[in-house]
């Protein structure tokens, strides 16, 4: 599958029942998979009222805050309290977890990275300075802050992510050369791997 570019301004954005915000989604693997059989999703959601998320048995999730003042996440067993008010600062949690967010003042918007435990899981870098990227199969890259160089190896390029825009990829096996722009920037990496099955050799 072909690499795709997406910015994050032109995203389409679905309201949630509840009224407490909207997501924008990046990708879900395979295509045209729903909430209930995806194999991994990525997302952005804008947040502007307190309210429960949505529980998802046999999924891992990461949150990642992108702007404005954040959430305060709770789990109903307690084994959870997180302040999300932090940019760029990624925080992991099982999506059976019943976790209620409680905002922190104005709306926020952050990064979500949804996997289907038994099929694949997620390593999330934030990177701020030049790096290369090993190769994996399914992938993204979303500039947080300011403008990045990327070269992918074996394909076209290079290309050029301005904040806000990125690349997903899916089923092509790619590594990367990153290098920023300027001197504040901020880039999201997402290596998405399949799961290692039991019984398998390491």
């Amino acid at each position: 599958m072909s690499l795709q570019q997406f910015d994050r301004a032109t995203l389409p954005a679905s309201p949630w029942k509840n009224g407490g915000g909207v997501t924008r989604e990046i990708a879900c693997w395979p295509p045209g998979a729903g909430m209930d059989d995806f194999q991994w999703r990525l997302s952005i959601a804008t947040i502007d009222a307190s309210g429960p998320f949505s529980a998802f048995a046999g999924v891992d999730r990461v949150i990642t805050l992108l702007d404005g003042p954040g959430v305060q996440l709770a789990s109903s067993d307690g084994a959870i309290e997180h302040a999300l008010n932090r940019p760029l600062e990624p925080f992991a949690f099982p999506g059976e977890a019943r976790i209620r967010a409680t905002v922190l003042g104005a709306a926020s918007s952050d990064f979500n990275v949804m996997t289907r435990r038994a099929l694949f899981c997620a390593e999330l870098t934030v990177l701020r300075t030049a790096a290369s990227i090993a190769r994996t199969d399914h992938g993204m890259l979303l500039a947080a802050q300011g403008s990045w160089h990327a070269q992918p190896a074996d394909d076209d390029g290079p290309y050029r992510l301005g904040s806000g825009q990125g690349i997903w990829w899916a089923e092509q096996d790619l590594a990367w050369r990153l290098e920023p722009l300027c001197a504040d920037a901020a880039l999201i990496c997402v290596r998405l791997r399949a799961a290692a099955r039991p019984g398998a050799m390491p």
